[in-house]
């Protein structure tokens, strides 16, 4: 079968991408704003995009009403976030600060979340989520009609468990399988890892 896009709503395009591009990371990302509410929400058109400068981006929608989402007003303003690698343990929670809120209510509040120092950094950080990533705000670009904010962030720490990092003498080794991140499918469906294993790259 063979789809052509131009022939397709907006909402279609995106049930389909977000259907074969799997399985996908989730940016649990954590906000201040400038009143000093803490703002959690999961994005997963998210990804690793550069090393020197270590760079993240996700790309950030409208609410429903069409109002700038909480997240990039919050990182626009004070220019740091945290971005956590959550555990399938918490997807449930995850799924939840997914929820559109009123401005200056806080999802860490509203899931019960406990959240724990980031030693050298502004932010905390939510407790119990194996990776997180202290970042600043690299750029923000608008894309699309709608448009799309895409945020890039520079990391500046990284905060790994000790429980999910492996044995080995020439550099760190993170077990994926210990970690085993919340993964994003298409529709409600989310995946977890059962297995590793490893291709030799060619020389």
């Amino acid at each position: 079968m063979n789809i052509e896009l131009s022939t397709l709503a907006p909402t279609q395009i995106y049930h389909l991408m977000t259907q074969t591009m799997i399985p996908r990371p989730i940016a649990w990302v954590l906000t201040d704003s400038e009143h000093g509410n803490y703002n959690l929400a999961p994005f997963s058109y998210f990804t690793p995009v550069a090393s020197n400068p270590p760079l993240l981006m996700f790309s950030v929608g409208k609410k429903p009403s069409g109002d700038v989402k909480d997240t990039t007003r919050n990182v626009l303003e004070t220019g740091r976030l945290v971005v956590h690698i959550a555990s399938q343990q918490m997807a449930d929670t995850v799924t939840q600060t997914a929820a559109t809120l009123e401005h200056g209510e806080s999802e860490v509040e509203a899931s019960g979340l406990e959240l724990v120092d980031f030693d050298g950094f502004e932010l905390p950080r939510v407790k119990g989520c194996p990776i997180a990533f202290a970042c600043k705000l690299h750029e923000v670009k608008e894309i699309g009609e709608t448009p799309q904010s895409l945020i890039f962030a520079e990391i500046e720490k990284i905060y790994i468990d000790p429980q999910v990092i492996g044995e080995r003498s020439d550099r760190l080794v993170i077990d994926a399988l210990s970690v085993d991140p919340h993964s994003r499918l298409g529709g409600s469906q989310y995946a977890t890892l059962d297995k590793v294993f490893s291709v030799a790259r060619p020389k």
